[in-house]
């Protein structure tokens, strides 16, 4: 009995030794492999990082590992003030080298966003052409002018007249596409016709008279016109005060 017990704790003492020696080897040869080699420290993942993370985070889930010159991406992070105020643009998994590649800024990583209509206002769809609408450059959240004709086509009385009627006024949303793509007239599967765009907007009833009536019986052109800008200068403009 005594010297089983005395054989165990050999063969314990025997296994833990193999366990230091096996360790201390992959050490001395991964110095062995660094040696004469020029390492740098490197950011890589520990953990897995979702898409959409702010880098402040991400770089939680780094540790920091010194590699061969010629192992190290293209692009890696080497400071964090490359990725500041960023997020990720895919999952990070671990092991990764942390490259600022995977980083975007928030704003431009933003999907659809839904806009809220003001309280106590409508939303109505006009059928425009791109560059009746800014070029086609209008995004849900900007803020247009809205320009109305009527009697287009004649210079019969009444009079054809042109006003910039309402200022900024809210996009909720755009249906559509740009009438071309990379040279290209583009497909839309959103059953807008070919060429045009669906713009929404919110506006008090009263306005949205007026939109219709404009969509109905006259013609519609939309500005792009930002908060900053001005609204002074304007007038009903006919054919007699054009050029005044």
């Amino acid at each position: 009995m005594k010297n089983r017990i005395i054989g165990a704790v050999a063969a314990g003492l025997l296994a833990l030794l193999g366990t230091v020696l096996l360790v201390g080897y992959v050490d001395g040869a991964e110095q062995r492999a660094f040696a004469g080699t020029q390492t740098e420290n490197v950011l890589v993942l520990s953990a897995t990082v979702p898409a959409g993370t702010p880098a402040e985070d991400a770089l939680l889930s780094t540790t920091t590992e010194a590699m061969p010159a010629k192992a190290i991406a293209e692009g890696v992070v080497t400071d964090p003030a490359q990725i500041a105020g960023l997020v990720t643009t895919v999952d990070l998994v671990p092991g990764e080298q942390l490259l600022v590649s995977r980083f975007i800024d928030p704003a431009d990583a933003a999907g659809p966003t839904e806009i809220e209509v003001p309280e106590g206002m409508q939303e109505v769809s006009v059928l425009l052409e791109p560059q009746r609408m800014a070029g086609g450059r209008l995004s849900p959240g900007d803020t247009v002018g809205v320009f109305i004709s009527l009697g287009a086509g004649t210079l019969q009385p009444p009079a054809p007249v042109t006003h910039l009627t309402m200022h900024k006024v809210l996009v909720t949303a755009i249906q559509g596409l740009p009438a071309e793509v990379e040279g290209e007239v583009a497909d839309d599967a959103s059953g807008v016709p070919a060429g045009s765009l669906i713009v929404t907007l919110a506006r008090t009833a009263p306005d949205v008279e007026k939109l219709v009536f404009a969509q109905e019986f006259g013609t519609l052109w939309l500005s792009k016109e930002p908060s900053e800008a001005t609204e002074d200068g304007t007038r009903e403009l006919t054919q007699e005060g054009i050029y005044r």
